[in-house]
């Protein structure tokens, strides 16, 4: 069966995307997925790529050296590209992808004459309590992500002492619980039926699930052996007592 030109992990904070883009490039021969289109900004896009475009010439043109910018990084030089999409800026990438491509009609359309055959992943995290707290937390210490060996990978701040904040865990509840309902109301409205895949599985058994995707994307599913999870559970003590008491308050 022919390959795919590209992928879409498509998901939302703390649902274990960092580890999913780390395990598929740990292959080499996945891509480099990442999240080129993260901030609701062509600026910022440019910027991460390190790209210098005078933002005054026609949109589509800094829009196509963007792309192609982003491809170009995202593949690795394997030949094929990753890419992640939170879906806090989903609509602003598909409104700009529509600029891009105005002469297709359907954000599937659009995203195959942008990156070709194009497979889609869903990676969701059930329990959205978990989710939440994990969010609220690295929020309030400033740490997103840390290697196995207790390093630091991503820090966005310097650390604050953590502080159980119902209010903020019940929001960011709401707001998983409807980016969930968006992804799979947008799939079902562009035909697509994407591989689903869950935080506690690739959690339980990275490999096994790398394997998987592999093989979902046509590529050698044995690339898998031998790669080792690239980050760290950052949950502890702390981020079970939230949970606890946040479901002792909202039974």
């Amino acid at each position: 069966m022919a390959g795919f030109d590209a992928y879409v992990i498509c998901t939302s904070p703390r649902s274990g995307s960092t580890l999913l883009c780390k395990l598929l490039a740990a292959t080499g021969i996945a891509g480099k997925p990442a999240s080129y289109f993260h901030e609701p900004s062509v600026a910022e896009w440019a910027k991460d790529l390190d790209l210098s475009i005078d933002m005054t010439r026609p949109e589509r043109q800094v829009l196509d050296h963007v792309f192609a910018a982003a491809v170009a990084e995202g593949s690795g030089g394997t030949g094929l590209f990753g890419l992640r999409l939170q879906r806090h800026s989903f609509e602003f990438f598909t409104r700009k992808l529509a600029v891009l491509q105005p002469e297709h009609q359907s954000d599937l359309d659009r995203l195959k004459a942008a990156f070709g055959r194009t497979a889609f992943i869903h990676l969701t995290r059930g329990d959205k309590v978990e989710q939440a707290v994990s969010y609220v937390k690295a929020g309030q210490s400033g740490l997103w992500h840390a290697a196995p060996d207790g390093t630091e990978l991503e820090r966005l701040s310097e650390p604050q002492p953590l502080a159980y904040d119902a209010a903020s865990i019940g929001a960011s509840v709401a707001e998983f619980t409807a980016y969930d309902r968006l992804w799979n109301e947008w799939f079902q409205s562009e035909g697509i039926t994407p591989l689903r895949l869950t935080y506690d599985g690739l959690a339980g058994d990275p490999q096994g699930v790398l394997g998987s995707v592999l093989e979902y994307l046509r590529l050698d599913r044995r690339a898998a052996s031998g790669v080792q999870p690239g980050v760290a559970k950052l949950a502890d003590e702390v981020s079970a007592e939230w949970v606890r008491r946040y479901r002792a308050e909202h039974p």
